[in-house]
C-alpha cells in the first residue's frame, strides 16, 4: 500500500512539474522571440533563424537559471491541490505525517536536479555554444570577434583593409601565451605574421615582448626578424578577454569536472571554474529545499485564498532570487569566499525549512 501511496504522490508531483514547465517554456518562448526577432529586423532571414535560436537559448534559462524557482511554483501547486481535495487528511489515515509527505516530494525534486546535471545539462550547454556562435555570426560588430576553444584563444580584428587573425595558447595572468599575429591583405593574402612567447595585453595597447616578425612579398618570398619589443593597438584587453571567460554556460557539469585543469590552463579562473562547479553540486539540494519551503507555505497558510498563495509565492521568489544575488555578489568582489557564497542561500532557507518543520509536526 506504502508503495502505491508513494507512486501516486509522485506521479502527482511530476505532472505538476511538467506542466509549470511547459507553461514557462511557452512564456519564454514567446518573450524571447519578440528579442531575436528585434535582433534580425535588418537581416534577409526568415522568422525561422528567430525561432531556432529561441529554442536553442530557452531550456539553459529554464533547466538551470529558474528551475528553483519553478520547483517552488510547482510544488506549491501540488500541495495546495491535495490540501484542497483533502488527500493530506486522507494521507494521514495512513500513516503519512506532514513531514514524510514533505519528505516524499522533496526527494523528488532532488532526483529531478540530478537529472538535470546528468541528462539535461550536456544537451543545453551544446545548445547555449551553438546560440552564441550563430549569434556572433550575425553580430553588428564583425570586424571583433573572440573564440575560445581547445586550440586557445582565437581574436579576429578589422583595420583599415587588413584582417588581423590573433592566436594564443592560453591567457595567463595579464599575458597571452606562444602568441601569433597573421595580418591578411584584402585579396587574403598573408602580408606579416609576428610570433612571440608573451603579450603583455593590460591595455589596448600590447606590448608584444621579443616578437619575430615574418614579411611575405608578392612572389612568396620570406623574410624575418628579431625585435625586442613592439607594441600592437588592439580593441581587446585583458578584462574584456576575462570577462568572456567568465562564461561558462555553453561548458557543461560533466566538462567541468572532467577538463578543470585543461580550463585553466586555457586561462578561465580557478575560481569561478570551482564557483560553477559548486553551483552545479548545489542545484538538487537548493530544488529540494525550496520543495520544502513551498509544503511549508502551503499547509501552514490557513486562509485557502488563490490570491493569498500567489502573493507569497511571488515575494519568496523574488527574495530569495536577490538573496541569491546578492551572496553571488559577495562572493565576486572577494569579500566572502565564492565557492561559499553559492552554498549560503542553501542555508538560510535550510534553518527556515528547519523552524517551518517543527511548526508543522506540531499541527
Amino acid at each position: 500500500m506504502n508503495n502505491k501511496i508513494n507512486n501516486y504522490l509522485i506521479m502527482n508531483y511530476s505532472k505538476v512539474l511538467l506542466n509549470t514547465i511547459l507553461v514557462s517554456f511557452c512564456l519564454g518562448l514567446i518573450l524571447n522571440l519578440f528579442e531575436e526577432v528585434e535582433f534580425f529586423k535588418n537581416s534577409e532571414e526568415s522568422l525561422f533563424l528567430p525561432v531556432i535560436l529561441t529554442l536553442s537559448y530557452i531550456p539553459n534559462l529554464i533547466f538551470i537559471n529558474l528551475m528553483p524557482f519553478i520547483i517552488f511554483i510547482s510544488a506549491m501547486l501540488f500541495f495546495i491541490s491535495i490540501k484542497h481535495n483533502n488527500e493530506l487528511l486522507t494521507l494521514k489515515v495512513f500513516g503519512y505525517s506532514n513531514a514524510k509527505i514533505i519528505a516524499i516530494i522533496s526527494i523528488m525534486s532532488f532526483v529531478w536536479g540530478l537529472l538535470i546535471l546528468i541528462v539535461v545539462n550536456p544537451v543545453t550547454s551544446n545548445m547555449v555554444k551553438y546560440y552564441e556562435k550563430t549569434k556572433s555570426n550575425y553580430s553588428k560588430d564583425t570586424d571583433h570577434l573572440v573564440t575560445i576553444n581547445r586550440n586557445g584563444v582565437w581574436i579576429k580584428e578589422t583595420k583599415k583593409d587588413d584582417l588581423y587573425v590573433i592566436n594564443a595558447d592560453r591567457l595567463e595572468n595579464n599575458h597571452l601565451i606562444d602568441v601569433s599575429i597573421n595580418i591578411i591583405s584584402s585579396q587574403n593574402i598573408i602580408k606579416e605574421r609576428i610570433e612571440s612567447e608573451k603579450a603583455d595585453i593590460s591595455l589596448n595597447t600590447w606590448n608584444i615582448k621579443n616578437p619575430t616578425i615574418f614579411n611575405f612579398d608578392d612572389e612568396g618570398n620570406i623574410a624575418f626578424k628579431k625585435e625586442e619589443n613592439i607594441k600592437f593597438n588592439s580593441f581587446y584587453n585583458v578584462e574584456k578577454l576575462n570577462n568572456l571567460f567568465k562564461n561558462l554556460d555553453t561548458i557543461s557539469f560533466v566538462e567541468l569536472l572532467t577538463e578543470n585543469k585543461n580550463l585553466i590552463v586555457r586561462g578561465y579562473e580557478k575560481t569561478t571554474i570551482s564557483e560553477k562547479i559548486n553551483s552545479f553540486f548545489a542545484l538538487p539540494f537548493f530544488l529540494a529545499l525550496m520543495t520544502a519551503l513551498a509544503a511549508i507555505f502551503t499547509i501552514n497558510n490557513r486562509n485557502s485564498n488563490n490570491i493569498n498563495y500567489l502573493m507569497i509565492a511571488v515575494l519568496t521568489c523574488a527574495i530569495i532570487y536577490y538573496m541569491k544575488d546578492l551572496s553571488v555578489a559577495l562572493g565576486k568582489s572577494d569579500r566572502i569566499s565564492p565557492e561559499i557564497s553559492v552554498w549560503i542561500p542553501i542555508i538560510i532557507i535550510g534553518l527556515i525549512n528547519s523552524i517551518g518543520l517543527l511548526q508543522i509536526n506540531e499541527k
